[in-house]
C-alpha cells in the first residue's frame, strides 16, 4: 500500500506544477527526518523511527525517481502519465503492538506495479495557480523482510491538489481510498486459531476497502541547497471491510513526519518535464 515512502519522496520533491521553472535533472544529496507512523491502520500504537539516507533524484524522460517513488514512464502526454512505479513502507515489531504480541511481525513492505495520473487541468495550469490531478494506481505488495514474498495487490485511487505559494512554501493535499486483496488484507487483519487468545479472537480477514486516507505535504526552500519538508496523514477504518477484527483497536489514527534534506550535488542540465 502505498504509503510512508512515497509521502517522504513527495515531500523531498516540490509539486508537479508545469507552470514554473524547469528542475534540474538529477540531484543527489542526504535527507534526515523522524516519523511517527501509525503501525497499521487501526492500531492504537505508534512506531517512531530517526533516520538519515542519502538520496537521489531523478527527473529522466522515461526512468523517473522524483514525486511519488521510483519507476518507468511508460505513456506521457499533457493530461495523461502511465508509470510503472516503486514504493514501500516500514515495518514493525509484533511484540512492540499490543494487539499482535505473539503475532508474526509486518515486514517492510514493497510495492510495485502501473499508475495512471490524469491531469484534470489537462496539463496546462493558470499561472499563479495550483493543479488537480487523480492518481491510479494498481500494485503488488511484497515483503522486504521475508525474502520478498507476495503479500498480496492494493488499488489506492488518489484526488491531489499541489500548489506553490507566493511565500516560497510548496505544499499538496491528497483525499484517497485503500483497496487491498483478501491476501494484503490477511497481513494486516487476520488472526489465525493458533495466534488466538482470551482476548483475541480468530479472525478471517476479507477483501475489500482497507482504509479512507487525507494527507499534506509541506516543504520550503531555506537556501539552494537546503530544504525543510514536513507530512501529515490521517487513516481512518470507518466502513471499511476489517473493521471488525480484533486487530483494529481504533478507528482513527495519524502519522506525521518532520525532516531536512541537503542537496549535494545536481545537474546543470534541466528535466524535460
Amino acid at each position: 500500500m502505498r504509503s510512508t515512502f512515497a509521502v517522504l519522496a513527495a515531500a523531498l520533491a516540490t509539486p508537479a506544477i508545469q507552470a514554473q521553472p524547469a528542475e534540474p535533472l538529477w540531484e543527489i544529496g542526504i535527507g534526515a527526518f523522524g516519523i511517527s507512523q501509525q503501525a497499521y491502520p487501526g492500531a492504537d500504537q505508534q512506531v517512531n523511527r530517526g533516520i538519515a539516507l542519502p538520496y537521489a533524484l531523478y527527473r529522466g524522460e522515461v526512468l523517473r525517481v522524483d514525486r511519488g517513488g521510483a519507476g518507468l514512464r511508460a505513456v506521457k502526454q499533457p493530461a495523461f502519465e502511465v508509470d510503472i512505479g516503486v514504493s514501500g513502507a516500514f515495518g514493525a515489531r509484533s511484540d512492540d503492538i499490543e494487539a499482535r504480541r505473539g503475532m508474526p511481525d509486518l515486514g517492510t513492505l514493497v510495492e510495485f506495479g502501473p499508475r495512471l495520473v490524469w491531469r484534470l487541468d489537462g496539463g496546462t495550469p493558470t499561472p499563479g495557480a495550483g493543479c488537480w490531478r487523480v492518481e491510479l494506481p494498481l500494485r503488488g505488495v511484497f515483503d522486504l523482510s521475508d525474502d520478498l514474498r507476495h503479500r498480496g495487490m492494493s488499488f489506492e485511487p488518489e484526488l491531489q491538489y499541489a500548489r506553490r505559494s507566493s511565500g516560497g512554501w510548496s505544499y499538496s493535499a491528497s483525499a484517497g481510498l485503500v483497496f487491498a486483496d483478501r491476501r494484503l488484507a490477511r497481513t494486516f487483519y487476520a488472526v489465525d486459531p493458533v495466534y488466538a487468545t482470551a482476548g483475541r479472537t480468530a479472525y478471517e480477514a476479507r477483501s475489500g476497502l482497507l482504509a479512507t486516507r487525507l494527507g499534506l505535504t509541506v516543504s520550503r526552500s531555506l537556501s539552494p541547497d537546503w530544504r525543510l519538508f514536513g507530512f501529515a496523514r490521517l487513516d481512518s477504518v470507518a466502513g471499511a471491510a476489517n473493521r471488525d477484527s480484533p486487530l483494529v483497536r481504533r478507528t482513527t489514527g495519524g502519522s506525521v513526519g518532520i525532516g531536512v534534506a541537503w542537496t549535494w550535488l545536481r545537474s546543470e542540465r534541466p528535466a524535460a518535464d
